[in-house]
């Protein structure tokens, strides 16, 4: 797609509505900005285009918090609210060096990161996103700035102790887009939560002005790990920087990216979630969709279950939801980064891979509507979401299957108005429309697989 500036800019400050259950909007919730500025850079334009193609992708949290299976590593912020909750038997302090002792247990012996790449290349999806650090400053890579990583513990004498190095690998050799996700808050850091203080909240726990060193420390810090996996670690198509109580500005993003922008990582798309301007290429909605169509780069991060990282029994989402999400999403011009959670030994839950396999096979047979599409102007009616290709004369509808609902024998909407055949992508089969007063009726061939449906026609001028 060239990537338009000014085609639905005034929808970029739109609402945002919750598309997922209230039972799983729960945690910290980054919205999307209220605002957006298009790259200079010609190389992150044309990747950002690449990347509007892939539409599908997951993202991976994997840490110290996947041991005990509890909400990502934000049990250790001190903060009184209700999604942030731990152990009721210790003190606050007892309960950190709780924490940080897990580094002791994360022992993935059945970690098989080609396994991974082997489920979510079967899921249909296109793109990655690893957890290198999370906020609790726990690394998933060997790091030469810190001990505080998955290669300083149990894990340390296997050859797969450089974890994040060995996940990259496993999707690059299946062709996926790579993205880096990294927290420019680190709460083992003691240059941002400085054991002189307490650590009354998520921010840095005392005044930068009256502690400039160690500030200074800080930020010196956390562009060097920056650094290190963006020259260390392989080629990356997307930084990917979470806590939006910290910016780039911070931790001088500015003089990262033109570093290696022009060296290891040229056309690097910045994510500095929330954070408005130059260094957010594109929006991150958190478990949420907007409201309605953009058409500035955007993506909405999803969870399969109720939680980023893994937790026993989870209730995951079937896979008739996600391909509804995928859909509207789709429709409304952005990309779904789905959340899976990897064990702590490592592997993918079977109920989990169960549920991409379904998806991916939908994917097989209807991925033309999702895969290298754009938005059309008339988008939406009811459960049905159009999708076009990028020359505008092939349109895309998808009947997005309510949970618990049966298909229909006809499908109907208004607008986008069909001419001559229309076609099943799956299996190819011609379908039966009216087409009246901007009307449409789809009559749909009898014993078809109960799921979401999507048809290709053109459109009548």
């Amino acid at each position: 797609m060239k990537i338009l500036k000014t085609l639905f800019g005034c929808l970029a400050g739109a609402a945002l509505t919750m598309n997922v259950s209230a039972q799983e909007v729960q945690g910290f919730v980054h919205q999307r900005s209220t605002d957006y500025e298009w790259p200079a850079d010609q190389q992150v334009l044309n990747k950002l285009d690449k990347w509007q193609d892939q539409k599908f992708g997951v993202l991976f949290h994997w840490g110290l918090y996947s041991v005990p299976g509890i909400v990502e590593s934000w049990s250790i912020c001190s903060e009184d609210v209700d999604w942030i909750s731990r152990k009721k038997d210790l003190t606050y302090n007892e309960y950190k060096k709780w924490y940080w002792g897990l580094k002791d247990s994360l022992n993935p012996t059945q970690f098989d990161p080609a396994k991974w790449a082997d489920i979510m290349q079967d899921a249909g999806m296109k793109y990655m996103i690893f957890t290198t650090k999370h906020h609790d400053g726990f690394c998933m890579f060997d790091s030469k700035y810190t001990d505080f990583s998955i290669a300083n513990g149990p894990f340390g004498t296997d050859p797969r102790k450089d974890v994040a190095r060995h996940v990259f690998d496993a999707f690059r050799q299946k062709d996926f887009m790579i993205g880096c996700y990294f927290s420019k808050p680190d709460w083992h850091c003691e240059w941002f939560w400085n054991p002189y203080f307490a650590t009354p909240n998520r921010r840095q726990n005392y005044k930068k002005d009256r502690h400039p060193d160690w500030w200074k420390n800080y930020q010196e810090f956390t562009y060097n790990q920056m650094d290190e996996l963006m020259t260390d670690y392989g080629k990356f198509d997307i930084l990917w920087l979470d806590g939006g109580w910290v910016t780039g500005d911070d931790v001088n993003l500015d003089k990262l990216l033109t570093k290696v922008r022009t060296s290891t990582q040229p056309g690097l798309i910045s994510v500095d979630r929330t954070i408005r301007g130059r260094n957010e290429n594109y929006q991150t909605p958190e478990r949420s969709i907007p409201e309605t169509q953009l058409n500035n780069p955007w993506e909405s991060c999803i969870t399969l279950s109720n939680d980023w990282g893994w937790v026993p029994n989870a209730p995951y989402k079937s896979p008739a939801k996600v391909i509804s999400l995928l859909a509207e999403i789709t429709a409304k011009g952005g990309c779904l980064l789905l959340g899976v959670g990897p064990t702590p030994q490592g592997t993918i839950e079977e109920a989990v891979s169960e549920r991409l396999h379904v998806v991916g096979e939908w994917l097989k047979a209807n991925g033309k509507a999702i895969y290298n599409t754009r938005i059309t102007p008339v988008y939406n009616d009811g459960n049905v979401w159009f999708t076009a290709d990028k020359d505008g004369k092939t349109i895309y509808a998808i009947y997005a299957l309510p949970d618990g609902e049966n298909l229909p024998e006809t499908i109907e909407w208004t607008g986008n108005i069909p001419t001559g055949k229309m076609k099943m992508l799956k299996g190819n089969k011609t379908v039966k429309y009216t087409g009246k007063d901007g009307k449409v009726k789809v009559t749909l061939p009898k014993g078809l697989k109960n799921e979401p449906v999507a048809l290709q026609f053109t459109l009548k001028k």
